[in-house]
């Protein structure tokens, strides 16, 4: 058994960071001072908490010691983290004090004002009892981090990890992590001053040095920890007081490893590949480089392959705003450097960007079915212009809510397509459910060519919405449409394409192409290769059943081949009775694509009409539409049973 696969079966963790954690506010107005800035995007930040998201993109399995506060900004840091597949047991909840704060905005390419709220914060009340021997003692890695060694009890909590960690036969990995102003040396609106001299700081670093196997910092980082002012001596100083691997990184230049005696020559080491970009933000940067760098360090590679992954990652940091929403997953990394990129400004790539997109969305969901209850003109055609029974129509969907919420009883794979026109109510109802899938309409009922509802600019109605609310719009496209109405159909979609990925949104695109047009085993298909055509990569398809399963091939084959990632076809109704409902399952279970269902009028068009009418009570109403909206995932999950059978 080699030494890698022993450590995987007896350490059931990669690497332990430990240190700080915030959540970052970046302004989103780009060339302004932050004193100007009027939004922000919030993400996790802390370098220990970036690199642990990073790591973990990149197929480690990492953790993070730190504290938050017992308040939405410590939850949050929680759950992102839990998403990201980061361990979070060795996160200690502090009951007294707040989550830390990082405040930042991008003045120009060499401006990045910042400020630090980290008065009396969580993170900074770490201290050794938070260190948990056993915890330590599963990683094959620990990485500590220079600003924690700036108080008393942070800096205690960081060196008994470091003993237990090198009793346990665990790698030290210190990050040397400068902040001046985080060490007293400088005013709080200096969070951005990366370097100031002080030999206070250089003689407590240089006490960690002898118990580290990589030290990484910028060129002002191995001064500070070294104490010297000559890059070279620097250099020497460290590696007189240990023999670890150190990485030297220089922004644009890329890095230098270190792994033996340090020579006259500054360039007398291992250089990694580097990768001339557009810098867009460098905060975050050295947290990506590192994830890379940790990624084949601990893997094994060689020096010159880590870096060049290290350098690769921070390419991408420096070229996006954020910090660890920004770092690559494995995936995206490969594609990178399997492809390159023809942009400066990788976050204007958009092969790249979409697999970026696509491979760090916020949650997996392998299977769908949710109940459409997003229609307005044909709740509208219901109430047949009463306008008491227009203003029922939002407590209607309210109840069908409930319904879903009975079938779903808690379990995951369930959603609702809900309207925000009738649908308010409805739509904080549905909210209230954990991990209900949410999509919401933006298109003009039965408009073709494709208009949008309310407005056409999208920007200002996007804005608003939840993050995790799917954007849904429904097309009428059929492949054999005249060129001049597809190239307005397509444009429309794409607009709306371009306004989801620039706001974070998920989007579905409906296609019924039948109602205009003959369906036969090539229609769908053709139709879905146009779009690829024209740029489109939506996260989920809605279609209408399919005659055969040889439509479902074709369909397949297109999807797989122009966007393995999409998460896939869910069905339409078109209120259609069961039986006829039930051949389309059938045909449809055979496709690999298809992951559910999001059916309405099936549901709900007989309630419906009998509630507006006041023939029918709430709890009638409720009790019908879950007893067919249960059928119907009962006909889905009884299919997918007999598939695997």
């Amino acid at each position: 058994m080699s030494q890698t696969t022993h450590d995987a079966a007896t350490r059931p963790l990669d690497l332990i960071t430990i240190g700080r954690a915030s959540v970052d506010l970046y302004g989103q107005q780009i060339g302004t001072r932050l004193e100007d800035v009027a939004s922000f995007a919030k993400s996790v930040g802390g370098c220990p908490t970036n690199i642990a998201v990073g790591t973990a993109r990149l197929g480690l399995k990492s953790a993070l010691i730190t504290r938050v506060g017992a308040e939405q900004m410590g939850r949050f840091i929680i759950e992102q983290l839990t998403r990201e597949g980061v361990e979070t047991g060795g996160i200690v909840t502090d009951p007294e004090r707040l989550t830390a704060l990082a405040i930042l905005a991008v003045e120009n390419s060499h401006s990045f004002p910042l400020l630090f709220y980290r008065d009396n914060c969580a993170d900074n009340a770490l201290c050794e009892d938070d260190i948990d021997p056993a915890f330590i003692a599963s990683a094959r890695a620990v990485l500590v981090s220079g600003t924690h060694f700036s108080r008393p009890n942070t800096d205690a909590a960081q060196r008994k990890t470091i003993r237990i960690a090198r009793e346990a036969g665990a790698k030290i990995v210190f990050d040397i992590d400068y902040r001046p102003n985080l060490w007293g040396l400088a005013g709080h609106d200096a969070g951005d001053n990366r370097y100031i001299a002080s030999e206070r700081v250089s003689a407590h670093l240089k006490t960690v040095l002898a118990d580290c196997d990589l030290i990484v910092g910028t060129e002002e980082e191995v001064l500070i920890a070294s104490g010297e002012s000559d890059l070279l001596a620097a250099l020497k100083t460290i590696r007189a007081l240990s023999a670890a691997t150190i990485v030297l990184k220089r922004g644009p230049m890329g890095c230098i490893v270190y792994d033996g005696p340090i020579s006259d020559n500054l360039e007398d080491g291992i250089v990694g590949k580097g990768f001339p970009i557009e810098v867009y933000n460098v905060l975050g940067a050295g947290d990506a480089f590192l994830s890379g760098f940790l990624r084949g360090w601990l893997k094994g590679e060689p020096h010159a392959t880590s870096a060049t992954w290290a350098n690769a990652c921070g390419a991408f940091a420096v070229s996006r705003l954020l910090c660890a929403p920004e770092i690559p997953t494995w995936v995206e990394l490969s594609y990178f450097l399997e492809h390159g990129s023809k942009e400066r400004a990788l976050r204007k790539d958009e092969a790249i960007n979409h697999v970026h997109w696509a491979t760090t969305r916020r949650r997996d969901i392998p299977a769908l079915m949710a109940f459409a209850i997003d229609h307005r003109s044909q709740l509208e055609d219901m109430a047949g212009g009463d306008a008491e029974k227009l203003a029922r129509v939002p407590a209607f969907k309210v109840l069908a809510v409930k319904a879903a919420r009975q079938v779903a009883a808690g379990r995951p794979g369930f959603g609702m397509l809900i309207d925000d026109k009738y649908g308010r109510e409805a739509l904080f109802a549905a909210g209230s459910e954990k991990d209900f899938w949410i999509g919401k309409p933006i298109e003009l009922p039965g408009s073709r060519p494709l208009q949008f509802e309310f407005s056409q600019d999208l920007g200002s109605r996007l804005i608003d919405w939840p993050v995790d609310h799917c954007i849904k719009v429904l097309s009428f496209f059929h492949p054999d449409d005249p060129a001049e109405l597809k190239a307005t159909q397509i444009a429309k979609l794409r607009s709306a394409y371009e306004a989801a990925r620039k706001v974070g949104r998920e989007i579905l695109i409906e296609i019924i192409a039948g109602k205009h047009g003959p369906l036969d085993d090539s229609t769908i298909a053709r139709a879905l290769q146009e779009l690829y055509d024209a740029g489109l990569k939506p996260d989920w398809w809605k279609l209408e059943p399919q005659a055969s399963r040889a439509a479902w091939v074709a369909i397949d084959a297109v999807i797989e081949a122009r966007d393995p990632l999409c998460r896939g076809v869910v069905l339409l109704g078109l209120e259609a009775p069961y039986e006829v409902l039930k051949d389309g399952f059938a045909a449809a279970r055979s496709a690999r694509s298809v992951k559910g269902f999001a059916v309405g009028r099936t549901i709900f068009a007989e309630a419906g009409r009998a509630w507006l009418d006041g023939t029918m009570g709430d709890e009638e109403a409720v009790a019908d539409m879950a007893e067919r909206f249960r059928a119907l995932v009962d006909l889905w999950l009884g299919l997918d049973a007999s598939k695997a059978a």
